[in-house]
């Protein structure tokens, strides 16, 4: 597909950034209007649809207007139908309007889009801006024994902030991730004189667990990664069929008090304990810690999740 930073046409982009502006301002009538205007000049602009769904989705909510909120959904199905692939990330607005039509919230080249865009300043927004502790949180979580790990997978790696909290306790260290935009800033990094990662692979959390040989691995870790996922149970199951008998997964997640997983105004999967707990018991494993964690703010906020521990059955 075209380029996402351009549409073009210099009028439509001038138009859709001062879309941009009034709809950051909370002006939803301006934001439509110009994103309309810009759309008679680029009429295949997936942004300016996806802005203009917005900006009518606002628009429905002040006022409960069932006829705005189907033009929104109008306009956020002629961006998807122009990026199929969602890297704008339009699915999650569909299925939080109830128009997901089955298919995942969440596209993997919208991660991939998203964290490409992210890396060269992640671990900066990330730790000092929004006060992320995932790391620690989950390296505090593990029991004290086994005290090393001789082989540990280390899902959604990122730019290596989960890595670099557990280095000292493993023996070789596999990083995986979607986003190449952060493994190349992972791959160059050490700690005490050895590489960060042993090993880094660029793909699908589910694909890439699906390629590793069973029984390979006695420690699987996930910080902050599993709030992209909506359904826990069959990335657990594969978690577990590559861990070896009395193997661990830790991993943090957001957290909500009703049921299932619920999709976020902030793009992420919230999971009720009541589905971590079946979807570990599904996948054969058993709940060592389940706790309450505050991972990073969000406007000055907390954060509400949870900070959790497996263990592979012997069976």
């Amino acid at each position: 597909m075209a380029a996402q930073h351009s549409s073009g046409d210099l009028l439509a982009d001038r138009r859709y950034r001062y879309a941009e502006a009034c709809l950051a301002d909370g002006d939803f009538p301006g934001a439509a209007d110009l994103a309309a205007q810009a759309l008679e000049l680029a009429p295949r602009y997936a942004p300016a649809w996806l802005l203009l769904g917005r900006a009518r989705e606002g628009l429905a909510a002040q006022g409960d207007n069932p006829a705005l909120r189907a033009a929104a959904t109008r306009a956020y199905a002629c961006a998807l139908d122009i990026d199929p692939d969602d890297t704008l990330g339009v699915r999650a607005h569909l299925v939080r309007l109830g128009e997901g039509g089955g298919l995942p919230a969440l596209s993997p080249a919208y991660v991939r889009a998203l964290f490409d865009g992210y890396a060269s300043r992640f671990e900066r927004h990330l730790v000092d801006g929004l006060g992320y502790v995932g790391p620690q949180l989950v390296l505090d979580a593990l029991p004290p024994e086994p005290e090393r790990f001789d082989a540990a997978l280390d899902l959604g790696c990122g730019t290596g902030l989960m890595g670099a909290a557990i280095r000292d306790r493993t023996g070789h260290l596999t990083g995986v991730d979607l986003s190449p935009g952060m493994l190349a800033l992972a791959r160059p990094k050490t700690q005490h004189g050895r590489p960060l990662y042993d090993r880094l692979a660029e793909g699908d959390l589910g694909a890439f667990l699906a390629g590793e040989p069973p029984a390979s691995a006695d420690l699987c870790l996930a910080a902050d990664v599993l709030i992209y996922v909506a359904n826990l149970a069959p990335v657990l199951e594969q978690i577990a069929r590559v861990l070896l008998p009395g193997g661990l997964a830790a991993f943090t997640v957001q957290s909500h008090d009703g049921d299932g997983a619920i999709l976020g105004a902030d793009g992420r999967y919230a999971h009720a304990d009541s589905h971590i707990a079946a979807s570990a018991r599904r996948a054969g494993l058993d709940i060592l810690t389940l706790h309450p964690a505050d991972v990073r703010r969000e406007g000055g906020r907390p954060v509400p999740g949870r900070v959790v521990v497996l263990r592979r059955t012997a069976a």
